[in-house]
């Protein structure tokens, strides 16, 4: 690697970082959303031409590895 991508490198996350604790930024006041009526309209309407699934139920047996669990022993 080239030691001007390094260098590069380095200050910009030195950059980020003066940057990332040198700004502190605190919500004094909560939003609030304004107060909308919406009266008529209408809806839009479609028509969809989608594909056809076709869903199969299968019965299978799994093997499931058994655990064994030992609590740790009191000193």
């Amino acid at each position: 690697m080239k030691p001007a991508a390094i260098i590069g490198a380095v200050v910009a996350v030195l950059v980020i970082g003066f940057a990332f604790y040198m700004i502190d930024i605190d919500q004094t006041q909560e939003a609030q959303l304004p107060e909308v009526t919406v009266e008529g309209g209408q809806a839009p309407e479609f028509d969809a031409e989608v594909g056809d699934v076709d869903v199969d139920s299968e019965t299978v047996e799994v093997e499931v590895p058994t655990l064994d669990v030992e609590p740790p022993k009191d000193d």
